[in-house]
């Protein structure tokens, strides 16, 4: 598990030295992240030891939502007088997110050659 984090690390390392050495608008763990990946398909799999870290590192990812949990109840006057806007910001992203994925997929389908639906009208034909 030990050698699994410090590779983890190592790939953030490294993510925030690019980010740092190359001036680029992106953080470095999300670069780290990337290189972490570009490693990975070139090995082709990841290692048990790698994937032992990361499953125990999973393990606990709810606690990330308790800072952002604190963070709502420190702010619920706020909130209460601006739901209308919150609800509305909210409804209208998640549209556009369901909207774009669609339109997303419908690119890549026709991309590919395949098109969506097909399988269920060949499902239905004698």
């Amino acid at each position: 598990m030990l050698k699994g984090l410090s590779a983890l690390l190592l790939f953030q390392l490294a993510g925030e030295f690019l980010a740092q050495l190359l001036n680029w608008p992106l953080p470095g763990p999300v670069l780290g992240m990337g290189l972490l990946l570009l490693a990975l398909l070139w090995r082709g799999h990841a290692p048990a030891w790698l994937a032992a870290a990361a499953d125990g590192m999973l393990k606990h990812f709810s606690l990330l939502f308790v800072p952002a949990s604190v963070g709502l109840v420190q702010y619920l006057d706020l909130i209460g007088a601006e739901w209308l806007p919150i609800l509305t910001a909210l409804v209208a992203s998640t549209l556009i997110g369901i909207v774009a994925s669609a339109l997303t997929f419908v690119a890549v389908a026709r991309l590919v050659g395949a098109h969506p639906g097909e399988d269920e009208r060949k499902a239905d034909s004698p």
